[in-house]
């Protein structure tokens, strides 16, 4: 293979949330019925390339994950239905990204769908991790990154986050102590970023500016952007 084709291609929504630490994409392959196998490959060769480090699936089915597996990509399997109970994955699922982050891996956050959940996750780590300090802020965040307006079950996410074990003022929640996660069976070495593109610990890049993890995030950059998209597909007057 030979130019882009040789280097992969981007998944299908890829985005990054906490620049170099935290992205989102619709599942790679597709999702549901456009699923592709050759596209699957073509993505998952362009995640390894861009120096992710673990892909965390939140699918309630292991699709994907033999394909993880077979290009040496290692995979966290978290299952998020919209049966399962919050309270219950959340703390686990968040204390693993802090974690995971913490100790310098990229990764890759998917469900089936770039959708109002996925949506609700992302920005319900925002506000858990204290990273934005209130669930309006979080939400505007989440949806100036992605172009799409956020529907009432990931608010409803958002609003839950001050109150899951681990947040700010909440009894601290271990990774790995909650809903049992299925994880490959190779882990990947700590990962360091070059010395170019390294930050301090203590700080994050959201929405292109650098914040100390203490402070209180203030997205004060006024740009022109395409209109948002409504969960229906239409687009929202700017």
């Amino acid at each position: 293979m030979k130019g882009k084709w040789a280097r992969g291609i981007a998944p299908r929504f890829f985005a990054w949330i906490i620049k170099d630490k935290l992205a989102v994409s619709e599942r790679p392959g597709g999702y549901s019925r456009n699923h592709r196998p050759v596209r699957r490959h073509e993505e998952i060769l362009w995640l390894r390339g861009e120096g992710f480090t673990r892909i965390v699936s939140l699918l309630t089915s292991p699709h994907n994950l033999h394909a993880y597996d077979q290009l040496d990509m290692t995979w966290a399997h978290i299952p998020f239905g919209p049966h399962d109970d919050p309270h219950l994955v959340l703390p686990d699922l968040y204390a693993q990204l802090r974690d995971w982050m913490a100790s310098g891996e990229r990764l890759l956050l998917h469900q089936e769908e770039l959708g109002d959940r996925l949506m609700g996750v992302v920005a319900g780590y925002l506000r858990w991790s204290g990273l934005v300090p209130a669930g309006p802020q979080a939400i505007s965040v989440v949806e100036r990154i992605l172009h799409r307006q956020m529907g009432p079950e990931g608010r409803m996410l958002v609003a839950l986050a001050p109150d899951l074990a681990g947040a700010p003022g909440r009894p601290r929640v271990a990774s790995g102590q909650g809903r049992e996660i299925s994880t490959s069976a190779c882990e990947p070495p700590p990962a360091i970023a070059p010395a170019s593109r390294m930050a301090p610990a203590s700080e994050v890049t959201v929405m292109g500016e650098v914040v100390e993890v203490s402070r209180v995030v203030e997205v004060v950059e006024v740009v022109e952007e395409p209109p948002l998209v409504a969960p229906d597909g239409e687009r929202k007057p700017g």
